[in-house]
């Protein structure tokens, strides 16, 4: 999974974090980040594909989009890679839920290497949406 650059503000090692009674179960809970309250998601509850692990090279990378910021759980972080908006394939259609919140697909010459670009600002959309619907 890849991030545009514009929307990642830096990233954190994951640290000790307050869980939120009765919040979704996607939302693993607070931080405190440069005296702010930072909510952090795990991604992979959110869209249905399992539940982030927290271990040593775990990482939060916080991230914004408009006003909001919010930390997200990753594996790891990799790094920069540019990529040419050329390079850049719609989502597949109908595959499942998460591909609402891609903006994209760059085919690697592997499946590994594979990016899907996350659509940051619509997570960010999706999470605030479920969480008001509780």
């Amino acid at each position: 999974m890849g991030v545009p650059s514009e929307n990642v503000l830096e990233v954190l090692r994951a640290g000790l974090m307050t869980p939120l009674p009765r919040s979704p179960s996607f939302l693993l809970g607070v931080t405190g980040h440069r005296g702010e309250v930072l909510p952090v998601l795990d991604l992979l509850r959110f869209l249905a594909k399992g539940e982030a692990r927290i271990m040593p090279r775990t990482r939060i990378f916080v991230g914004v989009s408009g006003n909001y910021v919010a930390g997200v759980v990753a594996d790891t972080v990799l790094g920069l890679r540019r990529i040419l908006v050329s390079d850049i394939l719609p989502p597949p259609v109908g595959a499942d839920a998460a591909t609402e919140h891609l903006l994209g697909v760059v085919q690697g010459p592997t499946a590994e290497e594979t990016v899907n670009l996350l659509n940051f600002a619509k997570l960010l959309q999706t999470a605030r949406q479920r969480a008001v619907a509780r």
